[in-house]
């Protein structure tokens, strides 16, 4: 007994030194930012969201979050009712590549992480694109990291503050916003 214990002590020791080195050598994700606009801890939290909707976009499945300011408002009736969502409304959208269930193939589920976007109101301070701005961060799962997308990347991103604009105009009778809230 009192070999094994002698064993176990270097064993939990070396992991537990392990760890403390992987978690200091680990990117902390809220100091990247999108040049010029936003940055990543803008988004503290928002692993924890609640869900809007879930979507398919090309190969990719995603979960549209939004931090209790947007959903106060989507519970309100934004944008359905022609109402713009208020200042601090914020939506986080995460884009995994899809794969089998390996216990119930017929279900498809998030694989490794592809990105995380995001999008916030502040009326004053983006007054240039209809009080809104977006940020997309590429995930790279082998070095656990985050970075800012560029047009390089599948799809293309800019990589500013203001790379979703453009696309978001088609539905700014919606103020910007796509996502429905889902039913449940």
């Amino acid at each position: 007994m009192k070999g094994k214990r002698m064993l176990t002590i270097p064993i939990i020791t070396g992991v537990l030194a392990f760890v403390g080195i992987w978690a200091i050598s680990a990117q902390d994700k809220y100091t990247v930012k999108v040049p010029n606009g936003l940055l990543f801890s803008e988004f503290r939290g928002y692993e924890a969201w609640q869900v809007v909707s879930i979507s398919q976009d090309g190969n990719l499945i995603a979960a549209i979050l939004a931090n209790p300011v947007m959903i106060k408002a989507y519970l309100a009736g934004v944008p359905g009712n022609g109402k713009p969502f208020p200042d601090g409304a914020k939506m986080a959208k995460i884009h995994w590549n899809p794969k089998k269930l390996e216990t119930f193939p017929a279900a498809t589920v998030p694989g490794a992480q592809h990105d995380v976007d995001f999008m916030v109101k502040d009326s004053k301070r983006f007054a240039d694109s209809g009080g809104w701005r977006w940020a997309v961060f590429d995930y790279d799962a082998a070095s656990d990291t985050f970075r800012p997308g560029t047009l390089a990347d599948k799809p293309p991103q800019g990589n500013d503050a203001k790379c979703g604009f453009a696309c978001h105009t088609s539905v700014k009778t919606r103020d910007y916003v796509f996502t429905d809230y889902g039913h449940r």
